[in-house]
């Protein structure tokens, strides 16, 4: 699933979909264009504080997937700690990689 996530941040900045860096990203999620955000797991945690508080605030999700590098390279850039989606497609495409596949069943 991660992987599958990965991929669709890659399509997702090649069609212009995509935010990044710490300024851009968190004036995406001020304005209400950013639908979701993304961070990385080895975060700071100041970084991780700030984009939980600014998401939480502005009711945005936001989900952590993948290392810095990782996030880097899918997109073809160097290491990102966040990146903001600004599309609801991509957004509702990502969001639906973090459940479980419809092949896992929830034993209670």
């Amino acid at each position: 699933m991660k992987n599958r996530m990965l991929s669709y941040l890659g399509l997702a900045m090649r069609s212009g979909k995509l935010v990044t860096g710490e300024e851009k990203v968190l004036a995406a999620i001020r304005s209400g264009e950013a639908k979701l955000v993304v961070l990385a797991e080895d975060a700071s945690a100041n970084a991780r504080k700030k984009y939980i508080d600014k998401c939480s605030y502005y009711r945005i999700p936001l989900i952590e997937c993948g290392t810095r590098c990782e996030l880097g390279r899918c997109i073809g850039k160097e290491s990102r700690v966040a990146v903001a989606v600004l599309d609801r497609g991509f957004a509702q495409l990502m969001l639906k990689c973090q459940g479980n596949p419809p092949e896992v069943k929830q034993f209670e």
